[in-house]
């Protein structure tokens, strides 16, 4: 019963219908929180972009991960309750807009996540050999958007790699390149992602981070796994591993970095060894300058120094690192759907507890979860308690009377497939993953990505039109 002792609203005539907008591991989790509750009757159409669930369990996790991307089995079975209905490949935005969405469902749940990669703003970060880590994770885990060319042509010939930042997505970076061929042979990547990295003949990767390891953001657990590869040996610079008193501090009060910085002393009596990729991890460095003319040859860097506010100072002392291709990796930040309000400093939709803000003020029927509510942080599981928290306030608002079932609405598949979209259902994704794991038996993996969309497409088109 609502707190002023009125009666509770009256049981809806049908189920409360709320729009995910984006199915990876925040809008999966969101929709599993909806359809696990019993208060509110809920149906959910789980909406994406591509023609695949999971977002970056699929196209951001590194595919040498297999445990990780088991993630993606538990995930599935959300996909399974009567009261979700996948529907990928839809651009929200383009195949229809936010107002049209809207006057479909009660309700919508932003989880599209943070795709943009931040720049360095360097010289010559725009040199053919410079990518970002969304385009290099983007290209080895088979995402359809993204520029194969640019991509091959950049890993073509190259012997010296440098990685900016010091995250997961960095690390996973430098591990892909780092392994050899038959290490990568058992993955789901795409058999042209195999064929250009087994024909780059990397000798070394260094990971540069501005700041030192107390101040890195990689787990440990992804730390420790560049130890384990075939012919690779991992080096690092004692010197680097010097605490000034405020890391001391970080250290014995953090126990991510206590053990991070445990697994790199162990590391620091390490020397070179031939014929092993030499896979470097350098701290208080920040890059200035790309080097080349027609493509990066090298990597400008600054000595810096952490501060009592743990910020990275120049220090004024220079050297310059050969790399044949440099990859960023220094954050995402989120675009906005178009009439969805994105802050620009941030890059997060403005909200109160996964409620939309429009002009300082909820805006009724509308929220937020993911990367998209709280920038890019933590690791897969952190979106569980985040889309939770999401649910709760969602369906707070339905309990209090300020959201509530407006009537009968038209069917979404419908109104998509009349305005001529192909939009992917759930038995539409089965036969796309049907279509992988046949490919890849025939190269005795467990699956092969599919990465162009017309390839996604011809699965579905396929199985529909095989007798049932």
């Amino acid at each position: 019963m609502p707190a002023d002792g009125s009666p509770p609203p009256p049981l809806p005539l049908r189920p409360l219908r709320v729009a995910v907008v984006g199915a990876g591991p925040a809008g999966i989790y969101a929709a599993d929180a909806l359809t696990r509750q019993d208060a509110v009757p809920v149906a959910v159409d789980l909406l994406d972009r591509l023609p695949t669930p999971f977002g970056l369990v699929r196209h951001g996790i590194a595919p040498d991960h297999p445990k990780m991307r088991a993630i993606r089995d538990t995930l599935h079975r959300s996909l399974e309750h009567p009261l979700v209905r996948f529907v990928g490949n839809v651009d929200v935005g383009v195949d229809i807009s936010l107002e049209e969405l809207r006057r479909h469902v009660d309700a919508v749940i932003y989880t599209y996540g943070a795709s943009l990669d931040r720049q360095l703003g360097i010289e010559g970060e725009e040199l053919p050999g410079s990518l970002a880590a969304t385009d290099l994770v983007a290209w080895y885990t088979g995402h359809p958007d993204v520029d194969r060319a640019r991509v091959e042509a950049a890993l073509t010939g190259v012997r010296s790699v440098v990685v900016v930042g010091v995250g997961n997505v960095a690390l996973d970076v430098a591990r892909v390149l780092a392994r050899t061929p038959e290490e990568l042979e058992p993955t789901d990547m795409p058999q042209h992602v195999l064929d250009v990295l087994a024909a780059a003949p990397v000798e070394e990767v260094t990971v540069l981070g501005r700041r030192g390891p107390a101040q890195a953001t990689f787990t440990t657990q992804e730390l420790r796994e560049l130890d384990g590869l075939a012919e690779a040996t991992v080096l690092v610079d004692p010197a680097d591993l010097e605490l000034d008193p405020g890391s001391e501090e970080r250290a014995a009060t953090d126990r991510n970095v206590s053990r991070n910085l445990a697994v790199l002393r162990g590391w620091a009596g390490h020397a070179p060894a031939p014929d092993r990729v030499r896979l470097r991890l350098r701290f208080f460095r920040r890059p200035v300058r790309l080097l080349g003319d027609e493509r990066v040859t090298g990597v400008e860097v600054e000595r810096t120094a952490v501060d009592g506010d743990g910020r990275a100072m120049g220090t004024g002392e220079l050297e310059v690192l050969p790399a044949d291709l440099v990859v960023r990796s220094v954050g995402y930040r989120g675009i906005p759907l178009p009439g969805l309000p994105v802050d620009e400093r941030s890059g997060t939709v403005p909200n109160d507890a996964g409620r939309v803000l429009r002009e300082g003020r909820p805006a009724p029927g509308e929220y937020v979860a993911g990367w998209i509510k709280r920038g890019p942080s933590g690791v897969v599981g952190h979106n569980k308690h985040d889309a939770r928290e999401t649910v709760a306030a969602l369906l707070a608002d339905a309990a209090a009377g300020v959201l509530a079932p407006s009537g009968p609405v038209d069917d979404l598949v419908d109104e998509l497939v009349a305005r001529g979209a192909e939009p992917v259902l759930l038995d539409d994704w089965r036969a796309i993953d049907a279509a992988e794991a046949a490919l890849g038996a025939t190269r005795g993996r467990v699956r092969t990505t599919l990465h162009e969309r017309e390839s996604l497409m011809a699965a579905v088109r396929a199985a529909a039109t095989r007798p049932r």
